[in-house]
């Protein structure tokens, strides 16, 4: 059987940047040839980053990035890579109308090219356009329907992008028909908590159903809200996992392949079995074989813990966005309690230390244990510390106005986000937010206090998690106090004030709000959940009441797969009420 070797550049791009992610792609085919790879597949729209949503909508984008594609064929043959085969993401743009869709000639379209020796020899546009969850593709691209058949080597290599293998059908069937040995897969999967068990079932399943192996390269890295853990993968035929990249990773996965020699030169259409017609054209690029070598043994990487694994997510995250929009330091307020240790632990793991400020502002009812847990913390970790008493300024706008009850406990915090935001203009610094999605679920977040910031690090992150993750990484080294972690749950912003006074305790609540959120459960299917009929009121009230305080809130993570913000989009203005 043929041979060859694979490189999966498993990289971590940035939208926008045309030009740095054509030299990330040159960095990494040197690397690649180094490991004598004969072909090497890049992410999904590795020149423009994925994704650059509205971008693509301008002309002289599109056009950019097929200039930038063209230039750096040239660039690899120049640099001596022309004889390794390099696919890579791109956007182009359309050569023929959509009458289907009522889109001329000349619409984006999410692609990538085959790149040998100094040209670009084929491009394949994606054919399954996913329009759900963070998705709106349909909104920004026409789909391609060629599939291209390239021989690399004397086997048969065929192109599919991403959603392509989520759907049944497609250019799946067509690899099958074409007899294609190897299947090349761009994506741009964002991570979501247990997605790596369903994406690698999922590959399995269509290494089956095409009798192909997949070579699956995932972007790694943050983009805004969503983060992708890389998790690329190889699957033979048979549906067996040969190699595994690491998660939250930048590197090449280099597998070595045995295929089946190509056996067809047909072309024409194929029915996709899903409504659809592919037109199968052929790109020869090297016919024969090559000589036999020894393989190298490809390494499966091991799994990480669930916790493991969601830390990850947020030190990616938060590491991205404050290094691609330039900041050079993070602030956030220290209170002593879980959710700001929690942030402060994850911007010390993503930034260092030096570059994390942390403010402990105390006011008239906060307790000495957590102005003391908050300094062990800063102290363990060699965060820049400092204190600053708010009781003074409290006490200047409650001369000046009569608040009392919610409102002087919301002043309190309003002062905070006003002196966090004034350390960030002085200084530079991206403010931190530390509420937690419990907190945002409902309500419990104070808009232009806590909520004031620039990005969210728990955004998404369950209370019942962020425990949880807290525990996990003490396990790592010494970080966040125990105190902090089995204190009662306090905002201290009146005597003696608890969490539970105003909402249940957070297994219940969040089990709650998993089942509205996360799964869409209206009031009859919570109460066949096992959920009481006045803590469903309860809670979907203050869900529901909360709209227009999460619209307003900074951009986080997402780790669910519900998350707020761009997976659920509702109303602020409503009048539908999950009624008793």
């Amino acid at each position: 059987m043929p041979q060859l070797r694979v490189g999966l550049a498993q990289i971590d791009t940035t939208v926008g940047d045309l030009q740095g992610n054509a030299d990330q792609v040159s960095r990494w085919v040197a690397h690649a040839r180094e490991s004598g790879c004969h072909a090497i597949v890049f992410p999904e729209l590795t020149l423009t980053g994925y994704m650059p949503e509205d971008l693509v909508l301008r002309r002289s984008f599109v056009h950019a990035s097929i200039a930038t594609l063209n230039a750096l064929a040239t660039r690899l043959a120049d640099e001596g890579a022309g004889d390794l085969a390099v696919v890579v993401g791109y956007c182009d743009k359309s050569h023929r109308p959509a009458p289907a869709v009522g889109r001329p000639a000349g619409e984006p379209q999410n692609a990538a090219a085959l790149l040998w020796q100094g040209r670009v020899m084929t491009t394949y546009a994606k054919h399954h356009l996913p329009n759900y969850g963070v998705f709106d593709e349909f909104r920004y691209f026409v789909r391609g329907d060629r599939f291209p058949v390239i021989r690399l080597h004397g086997v048969d290599v065929g192109i599919v992008i991403c959603e392509d293998l989520w759907q049944e059908g497609g250019p799946i069937a067509v690899a099958r028909a074409a007899g294609v040995g190897l299947i090349l897969c761009p994506n741009a999967s964002p991570y979501e908590r247990f997605k790596d068990d369903v994406r690698g079932a999922l590959v399995a399943r269509r290494a089956l159903e095409a009798g192909a192996t997949i070579a699956y390269v995932n972007l790694v890295g943050g983009q805004d809200e969503l983060v992708y853990d890389g998790d690329s993968l190889v699957v033979d035929p048979d549906g067996t996992v040969i190699a595994r990249a690491p998660v939250w990773e930048q590197g090449l996965l280099a597998v070595d392949l045995d295929l089946p020699a190509a056996s067809s030169n047909a072309v024409g259409d194929v029915d996709a079995r899903d409504g659809t017609t592919m037109h199968v054209d052929r790109c020869v690029l090297a016919e024969q074989p090559l000589p036999p070598y020894s393989p190298l043994v490809p390494g499966i990487a091991a799994r990480l813990s669930e916790e493991a694994e969601v830390w990850g997510a947020l030190v990616t995250a938060t590491r991205d966005y404050v290094d691609k929009n330039g900041f050079k330091s993070v602030v956030l307020g220290l209170s002593g309690g879980i959710d700001s240790a929690v942030v402060a632990a994850i911007a010390n793991d993503a930034l260092g230390p030096d570059r994390v400020h942390v403010v402990g502002m105390p006011g008239e009812w906060s307790s000495q244990g957590s102005i003391d847990d908050a300094h062990e913390l800063a102290e363990t970790l060699g965060l820049h510390w400092q204190v600053i008493p708010i009781a003074p300024m409290v006490q200047a706008y409650s001369a000046s106005t009569d608040l009392t009850g919610l409102a002087l406990e919301n002043l309190q915090a309003r002062v905070r986000g006003t002196l966090l935001m004034a350390l960030s203009n002085e200084h530079g610094h991206l403010v931190l937010t530390t509420g937690n999605k419990s907190e945002l679920a409902t309500g419990f977040s104070t808009l232009y206090g806590d909520s004031a910031g620039g990005f969210a690090p728990i955004k998404d992150v369950p209370k019942t998690l962020v425990w949880a993750l807290a525990r996990w990484r003490n396990t790592v080294s010494p970080a966040i106090p125990i105190a902090s972690i089995e204190k009662p749950p306090s905002a201290e912003l009146a005597p003696g004030q608890l969490d539970s006074d105003r909402l249940p305790d957070y297994p219940v609540l969040d089990a709650l709000l998993d089942a509205y959120v996360e799964r869409d459960l209206g009031r009859a299917e919570l109460i066949a959940a096992g959920f009481e009929g006045p803590l469903i009121d309860r809670v979907v009230r203050l869900v529901d009441q909360a709209e227009y305080k999460r619209r307003q809130y900074p951009p986080g993570p997402k780790i669910t797969p519900r998350a707020f913000g761009r997976d659920r989009r509702l109303p602020i203005t409503s009048r539908w009420k999950e009624s008793p």
